[in-house]
């Protein structure tokens, strides 16, 4: 294959999901537990739109824990039948050297680790951010929750989820705010670069109404917040940039760039990770 098409190659999201699908009974090696059916897991829910959907794969730029480099990779976490709390999750390289290896990630049985539908619950149980919500369906707009990104990160795990707006009178949602969350924190911004300072270093305050939003939301007084480190500030600010800079090569259709840039994201969310203890 020539070297020009190798960086374009996606590996499929059928087979990848047929693959998943067949693992969450054939993960079991033990001939009783199997036979059983003790250990059987299944695919996340998440909340998309409003309803509950079978949550998809999704691509991600990023280093395999243990791994120094970024790589790109297909994504998909698994839950514990009958269960919300995530137990492993399962990805397939890209990248022309190993494509095509799967490679699973089991979590300890011991610990919790959010599944999707449980940091769904948390955002709808957000006193702040479900007034937001509410406030904006009594305006008459249509809040719609993008698909949710569980992006491992060290020994922890940022959840990253997009809203969007769309008026009656417009044929197109608007990208509106951006929820993060860890396994102890959430916050809800306009901009990812706000969500992570507000998520990372509990800056409370009020939730930012835009012009024409036509809501007003109820006001409560700032909790003064320590003056930020600077090398957390110039973390957040490269985050932020290297987040607008792969958007724009996405759209540009540069995806040497975007991958790039991606790398880089990944590598500043991991150090801020650190920086404020999330990552133990």
């Amino acid at each position: 294959m020539p070297e020009n098409l190798q960086s374009h190659l996606r590996y499929p999201e059928d087979l990848f999901t047929i693959q998943a699908k067949q693992y969450l009974r054939y993960h079991m090696t033990d001939v009783r537990v199997f036979f059983n059916q003790e250990d059987v897991w299944q695919i996340p829910q998440e909340i998309f739109d409003g309803a509950q959907q079978l949550m998809e794969p999704y691509y991600v730029t990023m280093p395999l824990p243990g791994a120094t480099e970024s790589e790109y990779l297909l994504i998909q976490p698994f839950n514990p039948t009958s269960k919300d709390n995530m137990i492993a999750w399962m990805a397939v390289r890209n990248d022309p050297e190993n494509y095509g290896e799967l490679v699973v990630y089991e979590l300890p049985k011991q610990e919790l680790v959010f599944g999707p539908l449980q940091v769904e619950s948390r955002i709808d149980q957000e006193p702040s951010i479900s007034q937001q919500f509410s406030l904006w369906d009594q305006g008459g707009s249509n809040v719609i929750r993008g698909n949710l990104l569980v992006i491992p990160l060290n020994n922890s795990f940022l959840y990253v989820e997009p809203v969007y707006l769309k008026a009656d009178t417009s044929a197109l949602p608007e990208l509106k705010r951006v929820i993060v969350a860890t396994d102890t924190r959430i916050a809800m911004e306009t901009s990812l670069d706000r969500a992570l300072a507000a998520l990372l270093l509990e800056t409370p305050g009020e939730i930012a109404v835009e012009e024409g939003d036509n809501t007003a939301v109820p006001t409560t007084p700032a909790v003064p917040s320590a003056p930020l480190d600077a090398s957390v500030e110039e973390l957040i600010a490269s985050a932020n940039a290297h987040f607008e800079a792969a958007q724009a090569a996405q759209r540009s259709g540069d995806w040497a760039t975007y991958g790039t840039e991606l790398d880089a994201l990944q590598s500043d969310l991991a150090r801020l990770m650190e920086l404020t203890g999330e990552s133990e």
